[in-house]
């Protein structure tokens, strides 16, 4: 089914009997972890954080003698990373004439059944927003930066992929257990701290891990004898408990590490309107027309928390 690229009719939007369903999932499981830690800003450029470095740690050696004068100061120098919040706009469009055609049925129906969305003005304007939720999901993970120049470039904010600083290279290998345990160790010893974290992956991967763990002692003996199968949840590791969880939009062959302590939406609004608000339109002819309109990016926080693993087969 081909959307309307453009204002709703009687004719290119026909009414029918039945239950509605999505053919797209519009499901968004880690823009769902992270909404509520949502924070304000009011530049669409951020901060993700400020860092410092020590040097290689070391043991002194000091003489008496050598304390009666004060060392050489070290002064610790500071850098700030940034993201962006970019656009997100959509336009609904249905004429008058469409509004007020709910009783006209196409396809088959029966006396029970009525228009599966008597309101198309309230229809439209819920698939626009699950439109922009599934953008926003699609971009806080694949999101490549760009900060604009000027008014015609756009401003993209960094996703997660993107921001992972350990990166494990497959070299299109099967993914076993030993690439995952490098990809911890190197991530804890890049300064991960593991303190929440979580893998997220595509269904092909999720398979995948519970294959690898399933042969675990014990892991494959479930409390009823009359069940079977693996779902793998959680990865008790040397460094902390790993949760997993499978995205619809995760590339295939990668896996992502992300340490969610230090992740958070940022919007921007406008003010007086607020953010992912809905307005009317100047209006040129028999139709209502709205614009939904917002501004969001992600403080993903500093690289070395993430890894990611990449070129699986």
């Amino acid at each position: 089914m081909a959307n309307v690229m453009g204002t709703g009719t009687v004719f290119n939007l026909p009414n029918f009997a039945g239950q509605l369903y999505s053919a797209t999932p519009a499901v968004t499981p880690f823009l769902n972890l992270i909404r509520d830690k949502a924070v304000k800003t009011d530049n669409f450029q951020f901060s993700t954080g400020v860092e410092y470095s020590h040097e290689a740690a070391s043991q002194p050696a000091i003489s008496e003698n050598d304390s009666l004068t004060a060392p050489a100061s070290v002064s610790y120098v500071r850098s700030q990373n940034t993201n962006v919040t970019q656009i997100f706009h959509e336009k609904i469009s249905v004429t008058y004439a469409k509004q007020s055609s709910g009783g006209r049925l196409s396809g088959v129906t029966s006396s029970s059944e009525g228009n599966c969305a008597p309101n198309e003005l309230d229809f439209q304007t819920a698939r626009a927003i699950e439109k922009i939720a599934r953008d926003v999901e699609y971009t806080f993970l694949n999101g490549v930066y760009q900060l604009a120049e000027n008014s015609a470039q756009a401003n993209k904010t960094r996703g997660m992929l993107a921001a992972a600083g350990t990166v494990i290279d497959c070299e299109n290998a099967a993914m076993t257990q030993n690439f995952l345990n490098r990809a911890f160790k190197t991530a804890f010893d890049a300064g991960a701290d593991f303190t929440d974290m979580v893998l997220i992956c595509n269904s092909a991967i999720k398979q995948n891990l519970s294959t690898i763990y399933a042969s675990q002692a014990g892991f494959n003996l479930p409390d009823s004898r009359n069940i079977g199968g693996v779902n793998l949840t959680v990865i008790e590791t040397d460094f902390g408990p790993v949760r997993i969880l499978i995205d619809r939009f995760m590339p295939a062959g990668v896996l992502l590490g992300a340490d969610l302590s230090c992740i958070r939406p940022v919007e921007q609004d406008v003010p007086d309107k607020g953010n992912f608000f809905r307005e009317p339109l100047s209006k040129t002819g028999a139709a209502e027309e709205y614009q939904i309109f917002g501004q969001i990016g992600l403080d993903h926080g500093p690289a070395w928390k993430h890894f990611k693993i990449v070129n699986i087969a």
